[in-house]
């Protein structure tokens, strides 16, 4: 089992906020966003470890070089430089991640037909990408012993569209992190974003690159192979 120590962290003013760079002004919003976009794009590619996957630190021209696709000099300087999700180019798939709502599943739409669109007018005729299928998962935080737990979620309901939403459920002292996953869950409060959103996505990274957890926290990070 994967473990990473957390805890909680005190609100705003920004500058104030432990943990955070001292010049931070980055909203709560764009730390869960970020944390999902890395803990969705780490565990597609543990979970395809034998595969050549990109994520968004990738443009297109380094996904078509570095795996072998085709040659990057036919992508046009206004497409050359755009940055999928994740591209599988073993499976030659692709996925964009968004927010699970109407507006999230329609950009996600938009932006992955237009990744496509530009990479298959560069690519060999037999290494023609498509929009990924069959991806979801689901893993938790936990910021304190019986504390209130995280769950971030994703699906794919479409090809090339990765959905994903955050959770909560309730503190319940001396329960464990299954006892509390199996509560109802609710929408994780405003309160909560804001004070523990860059945490969130702090932990996860040392979760999925092994790297040191944040120091002064204590708690647990159960990625998916821990919650089957």
């Amino acid at each position: 089992m994967l473990v990473a120590a957390l805890g909680a962290q005190a609100e705003p003013p920004a500058y104030k906020l432990p943990g955070r760079k001292p010049d931070s002004k980055e909203p709560w919003s764009a730390f869960l966003g970020k944390a999902a976009h890395l803990a969705i794009g780490r565990q597609y590619s543990v979970q395809h470890p034998d595969n050549a996957v990109f994520l968004d630190t990738f443009n297109l021209s380094n996904i078509v070089e570095l795996g072998k696709l085709g040659n990057p000099k036919r992508l046009s300087e206004f497409v050359r430089l755009l940055r999928p999700d994740i591209t599988d180019t073993v499976a030659l798939v692709l996925f964009e991640i968004k927010p699970d709502n109407e507006e999230g599943r329609k950009e996600g739409r938009v932006q992955a037909g237009r990744y496509l669109a530009a990479l298959n007018e560069a690519v060999e005729p037999d290494k023609k990408l498509a929009g990924g299928t069959g991806f979801a998962g689901s893993l938790f935080l936990e910021f304190e012993n019986g504390g209130a737990l995280w769950q971030l979620s994703w699906r794919t309901p479409e090809p090339g569209v990765t959905l994903y939403r955050w959770n909560y459920r309730r503190e319940k002292p001396h329960a464990s992190w299954k006892e509390r996953a199996a509560q109802k869950e609710e929408e994780l409060p405003r309160e909560e974003a804001e004070q523990r959103g860059e945490m969130a996505e702090q932990a996860l990274r040392a979760a999925y690159e092994r790297g040191e957890w944040p120091s002064g926290f204590h708690g647990q990070v159960y990625l998916p192979v821990d919650c089957h």
